[in-house]
């Protein structure tokens, strides 16, 4: 038993993955409609952070495997394998998107290329999380094999994601407030909710020939409090201001994105957390 944090690399590589794939979509809808040439560079240079932190998920990635040297290995299956697709996705994201920043940067991509290019990296983000959500659809482990889990992944998408976007673009001096992103993401949050209510009613019915699976998590309910709360927290620091008719600040933004990381970071500790086998063992 525990809260998941045992599995803290790939608590970080989904997590994180989720927030830049959602990130890189709305920032690249902005730098879309930008007319000010020079703003669409800064926009270009904030989305530098975009992929250090891709990079950090995948580092950590690498860290959860046996032996780390050896990381290439889990490509070996692509087509076959849930794991080897997510990694293939995620590799085939990274590397587009990072080369697509990379031309833009140095001001040798042309524009209609770009624009192409831009769009292709944002389908790849989806698809990428897409995969993520594969790798845990295993029959035999029931607390897994779900749509709330399908649901969550995305979820991520669009609570980080957009409010990582608006640090960026805050940063970059662009004119976006993301009224109706925001409220995307706020309608996001209410769906948690829900997801969590649903999924907690849903345990209870779930068990394995020792224990139940509501008994994997004892702290299960106060954690998801907590997580609801940075998360709430995290989005307020960017709605508060707009309720306001104000330009949100990037030191809210930047504490914003901390509290809203933090939150799902607990909610996808806890994920982990509920991994149990249709068997006689539970693992976790």
């Amino acid at each position: 038993m525990g809260s998941g944090w045992h599995e803290w690399p790939l608590v970080i590589f989904t997590v994180f993955g989720q927030c830049v794939a959602g990130a890189l979509i709305v920032s690249g809808f902005a730098w879309f409609k930008e007319k000010d040439e020079a703003i669409k560079l800064r926009i270009v240079r904030s989305m530098f952070f975009l992929w250090v932190v891709m990079a950090i998920g995948f580092l950590a990635s690498v860290l959860h495997l046996g032996s780390p040297l050896r990381a290439f290995n889990s490509l070996n299956r692509v087509g076959a394998s849930a794991l080897s697709n997510e990694i293939a996705a995620g590799s085939v994201f990274f590397a587009v998107g990072g080369f697509w920043w990379l031309v833009s940067v140095i001001g040798k991509m042309p524009a209609a290329l770009g624009k192409i290019w831009m769009i292709v990296s944002q389908v790849l983000g989806i698809v990428f999380v897409w995969a993520m959500t594969r790798v845990y659809q295993i029959d035999t482990v029931p607390t897994w094999y779900t749509g709330y889990t399908t649901l969550a992944f995305f979820l991520t998408l669009v609570l980080g994601g957009p409010l990582f976007a608006a640090l960026l673009l805050r940063v970059a001096g662009a004119s976006f407030k993301g009224t109706r992103t925001a409220a995307l993401s706020a309608l996001a949050l209410l769906i948690s909710v829900a997801v969590i209510v649903l999924q907690s009613n849903d345990l209870a019915t779930i068990h394995s020939s020792v224990q139940q699976a509501s008994a994997l998590l004892p702290d299960y309910g106060s954690l998801q409090i907590w997580r609801l709360v940075l998360v709430a927290a995290g989005l307020g620091c960017w709605l508060c201001p707009l309720i306001r008719r104000q330009e949100p600040k990037t030191l809210g933004l930047c504490a914003g994105v901390v509290l809203g990381v933090l939150g799902e970071l607990i909610g996808r500790g806890l994920f982990y957390g509920l991994h149990m086998t249709t068997g006689v063992a539970i693992a976790g």
